[in-house]
C-alpha cells in the first residue's frame, strides 16, 4: 500500500501523464520520486532497465511512459507504435518483478476496447471484438500491458494494477498539428486561425464521432487513489484476469461541439468546415466508470474549466517560445 515515505519511480515523468503524477504526488508530500529522463535511461532497452532496477530500492513502479499521438501519428507510424510500447512496457514490468518490485501502475488507454463496443464501455468489454484499425498497433501494446500485470499476478503473487483512462488533455499536452490529440489540436487550430484572421477552420472528419474527455489532473488524482487502496479492496472490484479500471467523468459530447465549444473559449468567430474524406476514428467511445466510482472516486474539473486552463497555459508556452 502507497505511503508518503513510499519510493516511487514514475516512468516518463517529462510527459503529460507522468509530470502530472509527479505533481500531485509532490502536492501530497511524498519525497521520495524517482524518475530518469530518456537520456538517463532509454526504457526499450532491456540492459539498461534491468540494471536501473537493480540498483534501485523501489515500493511502487508507475508505468506512464509510452509512444503516443493522435489518428495521423497511429496511421503513419504503425511498426514504432506497436514495437516500443511492447519494449518498454514488457522491460519495465519484468524488471519489476525481477528485481522484487511487489507493486506497479500500469497506464493504458481507452482505445483497448472494440471499435463496436457497447456504450459505455465496460472493463468486460476487453477482446470481444475487433479494433478500430486507425490505432490498432497502440491498442494490441496496451492490451498486452495489462495481460503482462495479470499474469504476473496470477503467477508471482505481485500486485500491478491497472488503470485505463480514457482521453486525457491538459498542461503538458502535445500540440504539434500532425501528431497530437484532437483537443491541442484543435486549441492550436483555433488559436492561430483567430491570430491570423482566417475566415474557417478545418476540421477532420464528419463531426459526428462522440469523445469523452479527462483531464490529466483528475487522471493523476486518481493514480493515487487506486495506488493508496488496500489490495484486499481494489481486488474486490476487479478480477484475476479482468483487473483492470477505466477511469473518466462517464459522459461525453460530439467532436463537432468539441470544435464549437474550443472556438468560444479560444475567441475564434470563423467558420467550422468539417473534412469528410478524413477519418473519423471510432464512432464512440465513453467509458463506463462505475466500478472506480464505486470505490469512492470520480473526477472533478469540468471540460468547460479545463479547456479554459489547458488553453491558458498554451498561450503561455507560445510567449515563452517567441
Amino acid at each position: 500500500m502507497l505511503h508518503s515515505h513510499s519510493s516511487v519511480y514514475v516512468a516518463g515523468h517529462r510527459g503529460m501523464v507522468g509530470s502530472a503524477i509527479c505533481r500531485r504526488f509532490r502536492a501530497e508530500g511524498f519525497e521520495n520520486l524517482i524518475t530518469r529522463t530518456h537520456g538517463e535511461l532509454d526504457l526499450t532497452d532491456q540492459a539498461a532497465v534491468n540494471a536501473f532496477f537493480q540498483d534501485q530500492r523501489l515500493d511502487w513502479v508507475v508505468l506512464a511512459a509510452a509512444r503516443v499521438g493522435g489518428i495521423q501519428a497511429n496511421d503513419r507510424y504503425p511498426a514504432e507504435f506497436l514495437y516500443e510500447n511492447l519494449l518498454i512496457e514488457a522491460n519495465v514490468i519484468h524488471a519489476a518483478w525481477q528485481s522484487g518490485v511487489k507493486q506497479l501502475l500500469f497506464l493504458g488507454s481507452s482505445c483497448i476496447y472494440p471499435r463496436a463496443a457497447r456504450q459505455p464501455m465496460r472493463e468486460s468489454e476487453l477482446l470481444q471484438g475487433p479494433l478500430e484499425p486507425t490505432n490498432e498497433p497502440y491498442a494490441i501494446a496496451k492490451i498486452a500491458g495489462i495481460k503482462l500485470c495479470e499474469s504476473y499476478n496470477r503467477q508471482y503473487g505481485t500486485d500491478y494494477r491497472s488503470l485505463m483512462p480514457t482521453n486525457l488533455y491538459g498542461p503538458g499536452d502535445n500540440f504539434h498539428l500532425e501528431n497530437s490529440h484532437v483537443i491541442p489540436a484543435l486549441l492550436r487550430k483555433f488559436h492561430e486561425a483567430k491570430v491570423n484572421r482566417k475566415p474557417w477552420v478545418e476540421v477532420w472528419g464528419t463531426g459526428q464521432p462522440r469523445r469523452e474527455f479527462l483531464h490529466v489532473d483528475d487522471l493523476a488524482d486518481a493514480c493515487v487513489f487506486v495506488m493508496k487502496l488496500p489490495r484486499a479492496r481494489y481486488a474486490a472490484h476487479t478480477h484475476p484476469r479482468l483487473s483492470h479500471l477505466n477511469v473518466g467523468v462517464g459522459k461525453d459530447l460530439s467532436i463537432g461541439e468539441l470544435a464549437q465549444k474550443i472556438a468560444r473559449i479560444v475567441g475564434y468567430a470563423g467558420e467550422i468546415r468539417f473534412d469528410t474524406t478524413k477519418p473519423d476514428g471510432t464512432p464512440r467511445k465513453l467509458l463506463d466508470v462505475r466500478r472506480l466510482q464505486q470505490l469512492g472516486w470520480q473526477a472533478r474539473i469540468s471540460l468547460e474549466e479545463g479547456l479554459q486552463s489547458t488553453y491558458q497555459w498554451f498561450l503561455e508556452q507560445d510567449t515563452k517560445r517567441s
